[in-house]
């Protein structure tokens, strides 16, 4: 357990376990230490749990480190979102952790789609995800950063920030995306960022040739100034998208997820209240 120290920034821990004991998923155990907790559970559908994560300081400074550990089990289905964007305020050198663990066990369905991180000019940040599966657990998220505050128009010139998004099914290492963004150039190169502030991933496992298809067809519906690949490794879907601002990459990420979730999950889209506030 974390002590809270403030001069050195927040430590902060939220655990939750989700299990479906009979007609819905429930949130059946949490604990939580420092600034993170979450709203009450929505049901909009079915027995799918919607829950949104709280972060009620606004912001990540320099020393904070947040742990945020979902376990979903007992045929759960849960999609986990946020109320806004998460911010990584500028800082004097200090690191900023965010560390996100997801365990998701055989005949579960865990959606990870948190707004925004806003990597503000001057921050010293650490973001990593890590998603744990059994062999029958099916996943689909994404992470959408964006580097600088393009509509303020500040560019991302100084600081660091690492971000690292890893999969695993039954131990096995299905998917490790690194990216390490020191310095301008680092955002203006071709291998990297092509010169655009805002990149966004999405995954979800147990995807054939033809969903990848499906995903593709829905894409090419959308006319907007972004660069967006897909591929499929194995059975899991990567998208990766380019933008110069945030919604240019939430839009094609979600076009892809309502393109596709009906066949994966077995249930229509249904977006988050949340997001249309």
């Amino acid at each position: 357990m974390f002590s809270v120290a403030h001069k050195l920034g927040w430590k902060a821990e939220l655990n939750l376990c989700f299990q479906n004991p009979g007609d819905r998923t429930v949130l059946a155990s949490r604990s939580q230490f420092g600034p993170l907790t979450v709203q009450r559970p929505f049901y909009p559908e079915a027995n799918v749990c919607h829950l949104y994560l709280l972060h009620p300081p606004g912001g990540v400074v320099g020393g904070d480190e947040l742990h945020i550990n979902v376990h979903a089990e007992e045929q759960a289905n849960v999609l986990i979102t946020t109320p806004g964007a998460t911010k990584f305020y500028r800082n004097t050198g200090l690191l900023a952790q965010q560390i996100q663990t997801l365990s998701v066990q055989d005949d579960c369905a865990l959606e990870w789609f948190p707004q925004e991180n806003i990597f503000f000019d001057g921050t010293h940040t650490h973001l990593k995800t890590r998603v744990e599966l059994t062999e029958s657990a099916r996943f689909m998220g994404w992470e959408i950063n964006c580097y600088g505050r393009p509509a303020a128009n500040e560019d991302f010139e100084s600081g660091k920030v690492l971000t690292s998004l890893e999969i695993f099914r039954c131990g096995q290492p299905l998917l490790m995306d690194r990216l390490l963004i020191d310095s301008p150039s680092a955002l203006q190169s071709p291998s990297s960022m092509n010169n655009y502030p805002c990149f966004g991933t999405f995954v979800a496992t147990h995807i054939t040739d033809a969903l990848l298809e499906t995903a593709r067809s829905a894409l090419a519906e959308i006319e907007m100034p972004v660069q967006i690949g897909l591929t499929l490794i194995d059975d899991i879907l990567v998208a990766k998208c380019l933008g110069n601002y945030t919604e240019q990459i939430s839009i094609p990420l979600k076009c892809i997820w309502a393109a596709i979730r009906p066949e994966v999950l077995g249930r229509d889209v249904c977006h988050p209240r949340i997001w249309s506030t």
